[in-house]
This record gives structure tokens, C-alpha cells and sequence, in this order.
């Protein structure tokens, strides 16, 4: 099976540095257990926080959680629940100011934690481009690959929608 590059997005980059198995059953379409309850608690919290800003804008293959303009630039927000995963939260949201700097929007990220009432500033540099290259090509590797990685019990598995999946 040969996966179009157009089915990269930031989900699948954050996943990418959480666990490299899922990354391959989304790829292939395999759902994860809709009704557990950490995906319902993101739903909730990326719904009912930050209501002034816009959100869920779509451009492309990306969907970004807020996007607002202060007096000098264009600020793209990602909403996470937690700062658990900063460093995916942080790729992710890179991969998106990356993808906008292609299509000639230049723009600075914010990771926002309402539940932690935090916020972390992202900038995109060459250091992070070559990143975000690196991981694409990487998860091209996965998603083209005729079996998905093996599981590793990582501290992201008892929270995880694929438990049963991978563990049963």
C-alpha cells in the first residue's frame, strides 16, 4: 500500500513522538474507541475554551485550533489539555506554522493549556524545519509499511483509545 503524502497532518505528527504505532492505525483507518473518556475530556476542553478567538480553521490538510492577529503578526494556537506532552504538542504546532510558511503566511505558534492556565511560545526555525522533514519522511516510512510497529508499554498506553486494540 503507498499512502499519498496528502494524508500527513498534525495529529499524526503528535502521535509521531508519543507512539509510532498509532500513528500506522490511523494511517490505515483503524478507529480508535471513540467513547473513551480522555478523547471525550479533549473534545470538551478544546470546545469550551477560548471562545473569542477563532477556531477550527482549515486550510489545507490542517486544521488549527485558534488563529487571532495581535497588532504585528499572525498567532496560530494549539489547544492541548495538558503540558504531559509539550514536545509533541510543540511539533505538531510546528508542522503547522511550517505548512504555512510554504503556502507564504509567516506566523508564531502558542501552545495554550487552559486547564494549567499556561502558554508557551513557539517560533519556527531552520533547526525545527529540518525536524519536521525528518519526522515527515519518517512517518511516510510507517504509514507505507505492510505492518504497524510493535507495541511499547509506555506511560501514554493506559490513557490511550487503541488499549484494548493493542494490548487485548
Amino acid at each position: 500500500m503507498n499512502i499519498d503524502e496528502k494524508q500527513i497532518n498534525g495529529t499524526l505528527i503528535w502521535y509521531y513522538y508519543v507512539c509510532k504505532r498509532e500513528v500506522w492505525l490511523m494511517a490505515h483507518n483503524i478507529v480508535a474507541d471513540q467513547d473513551n473518556e480522555f478523547l471525550d475530556l479533549g473534545r470538551f476542553i478544546h470546545e469550551k475554551s477560548y471562545d473569542r478567538d477563532r477556531k477550527e480553521i482549515s486550510i489545507g490538510n490542517i486544521k488549527l485550533d485558534v488563529l487571532k492577529k495581535n497588532e504585528e503578526q499572525l498567532i496560530v494556537g494549539e489547544v492541548k489539555k495538558s503540558s504531559k506532552y509539550a514536545v509533541s504538542a510543540r511539533m505538531q504546532l510546528l508542522f503547522y506554522l511550517s505548512k504555512m510558511r510554504q503556502m507564504g503566511v509567516t506566523a508564531k505558534g502558542q501552545l495554550l493549556f487552559p486547564e494549567e492556565k499556561k502558554r508557551e511560545e513557539v517560533i519556527l526555525d531552520d533547526t525545527a524545519i529540518k525536524e519536521i522533514e525528518n519526522a515527515e519522511k519518517a512517518i511516510y516510512e510507517i504509514m507505507n509499511s505492510d505492518v504497524p510497529p510493535k507495541q511499547i508499554k509506555i506511560p501514554f498506553c493506559k490513557n490511550c483509545a487503541y488499549l484494548e486494540f493493542c494490548w487485548s
